[in-house]
């Protein structure tokens, strides 16, 4: 009997106790506490995550370093691919622009017929002026022939095999062109030198040159056509002493930039040394 009271008083105890519970809980005294608790809660959840979050970062980092590098590599493979066509166009365009300006001058010229040719060498001597071009004997190619640019004369063959030709540059210090100023309207010789600046000698003392007075071949001598272009004058040397003055030029063409230029195919130069007068001791 005792032990059914006691039961039975345990037993309201507890319903008593979870009803007040309840009624605390409805009331909203709790309210605070599971606040505390929800923080306390989504605090931890959050530190958990990050560190599992971290710990897959270092676990993957080595693969993702891997991937990144071949990324890196091919990303790399296609630049250089890409630097390379823009480089080609722009060849292409210069080629071009040089093409258009030579037929431009052809067309000007049409007294003359021309072999355009490739400057595919230039002579590695200092002393020395030449290049070579992809022209030779089977194109027609003959010694003696001049070589022009749209911008003027450079040279003329001095040399040709079958595929190939050589072109003594008017910079060469073996190189000696009768020449015509134009404004002056006197005749004077064009000749190169080792360092590769070019000047005019054997020009008449009482002749008044000054500086951009234009320089052509004059024809003289058989060598070359008249009438190229070569330069103009850029100052005068004259001294009472000398019998001639001379005159330092600025050639028209930038023999550093040669890439294509023309053969003037259809000038034969004429050897006229036999018929100028030798004097006998």
């Amino acid at each position: 009997m005792n032990n059914f009271i006691w039961r039975s008083l345990q037993t309201t105890i507890i319903f008593l106790v979870v009803g007040g519970i309840l009624a605390l809980a409805l009331g909203g005294f709790f309210s605070s506490a599971s606040n505390q608790f929800t923080a306390s809660l989504v605090g931890v959840q959050t530190w958990v995550a990050t560190r599992v979050l971290a710990i897959q970062d270092f676990l993957t980092a080595p693969r993702d370093i891997v991937s990144l590098r071949t990324r890196n590599a091919e990303l790399e493979a296609e630049v250089s691919q890409l630097q390379a066509r823009v480089i080609e166009l722009q060849q292409r365009v210069n080629e071009t622009e040089i093409l258009a300006a030579l037929v431009d001058f052809s067309r000007s010229n049409p007294e003359s017929t021309y072999k355009a040719a490739a400057v595919i060498g230039r002579d590695p001597s200092p002393f020395l002026h030449y290049v070579v071009i992809n022209r030779g004997s089977n194109d027609g190619i003959r010694r003696g022939m001049a070589v022009v640019t749209n911008q003027g004369l450079i040279g003329r063959v001095d040399a040709a095999i079958a595929d190939a030709a050589r072109v003594q540059l008017i910079t060469d210090p073996a190189s000696s062109i009768n020449v015509r100023l134009q404004k002056a309207n006197t005749d004077a010789v064009l000749v190169g030198s080792v360092t590769g600046d070019v000047s005019l000698d054997m020009i008449s003392q009482d002749v008044n040159v000054e500086p951009g007075d234009l320089i052509l071949t004059s024809g003289l001598g058989g060598g070359f056509p008249p009438d190229l272009i070569i330069g103009q004058v850029v100052s005068t040397r004259n001294v009472d002493v000398e019998l001639f003055q001379q005159a330092t030029v600025q050639p028209a063409v930038d023999f550093a930039r040669l890439e294509i230029v023309l053969v003037i195919t259809n000038f034969r130069p004429v050897d006229i040394s036999p018929l100028v007068p030798t004097t006998t001791p």
